[in-house]
């Protein structure tokens, strides 16, 4: 799959800082990104929707993990080339720069405590050192005890903290494993465990859209949305109303949810009309 050139000068514009109407991008590939959370959108109307890019790095990592693309720029320079011959063109759009590769499948994991797994037949222990993350590559072959619960954090810099916030988590022996590169390879292996999974996201509609949609609808009853116990006091003294605003469109439907904790909790931010973004647990007492 490769990233017509159209959508790739409107991709640049959005991490230039730019808003697009969703009428430039009607393409099947910009919705999949849409779709996938590395483009957002608000809408303007019934009829009308502004695209824009929230987080750069999270959009440029999709860009490398998607269509193997490490610089937007050189890629759009490359494809508009008024000297390219029609034999280079086609090279370009068909080398490993420009199309989709996966140089690493896998994902990456970490936790403040040692877990026991085995990886093609080998028993192993997770246990790497404060400002390490473990890669697993052959996740196919990897697996951990029942008893441990596999957490995932939307957040590169909660992932990288998870220390400074283990008073959350003392009554499960939890692995921490990151959203991030976004990829399918982490929800099909947590679809393949017999493991318990707790998302650990924002507290807004944007992170329950993610469980819902990317973890949720894929692994089943198993996986379930991480609330601390004193959220409400969290979100009504630091929660962001800006937060709210911008993502009132993405509420979600409360008939769909048959999870009663979630529920509460999007009531809470209602109730508020703030929304709390998960970094706040790293440093709160």
């Amino acid at each position: 799959m490769k990233l017509p050139i159209g959508i790739a000068q409107k991709v640049k514009q959005m991490l230039d800082g730019e808003e697009v109407q969703s009428s430039k991008l009607k393409q099947s590939i910009a919705l999949k990104m849409v779709e996938d959370g590395a483009i957002q959108y608000r809408n303007i109307s019934k009829s009308k929707r502004m695209y824009f890019i929230k987080n750069a790095e999270n959009l440029n990592n999709y860009l490398r993990t998607e269509f193997g693309i490490n610089n937007l720029n050189q890629y759009i320079d490359q494809i508009n080339n008024p000297k390219l011959t029609r034999s280079e063109a086609i090279e370009i759009s068909s080398n490993s720069k420009v199309k989709n590769i996966r140089t690493f499948k896998g994902f990456l994991v970490n936790c403040y405590q040692p877990v026991n797994a085995t990886i093609n037949n080998i028993p192993t222990v997770i246990n790497p050192i404060e400002g390490t993350f473990t890669f697993i590559y052959d996740f196919e072959t990897f697996t951990i005890p029942k008893n441990i619960t596999i957490i995932g954090i939307e957040n590169p810099e909660n992932f990288r903290y998870i220390n400074k916030q283990d008073r959350f988590f003392k009554n499960i022996t939890p692995l921490f494993v990151s959203r991030y590169p976004q990829n399918k390879d982490l929800v099909k292996w947590i679809k393949n465990t017999s493991n318990n999974y707790l998302h650990f996201g924002d507290f807004d509609f944007e992170g329950i859209n993610i469980f819902l949609n990317e973890y949720q609808k894929h692994i089943g009853t198993k996986a379930d949305f991480f609330i601390p116990d004193e959220i409400e006091k969290m979100i009504k003294e630091n929660g962001n109303s800006n937060n709210y605003n911008t993502q009132i469109y993405r509420e979600p439907d409360l008939s769909k949810i048959n999870n009663e904790n979630l529920v509460s909790l999007i009531k809470i931010i209602h109730k508020h009309k703030k929304g709390l973004e998960q970094e706040y647990l790293i440093n709160s007492f």
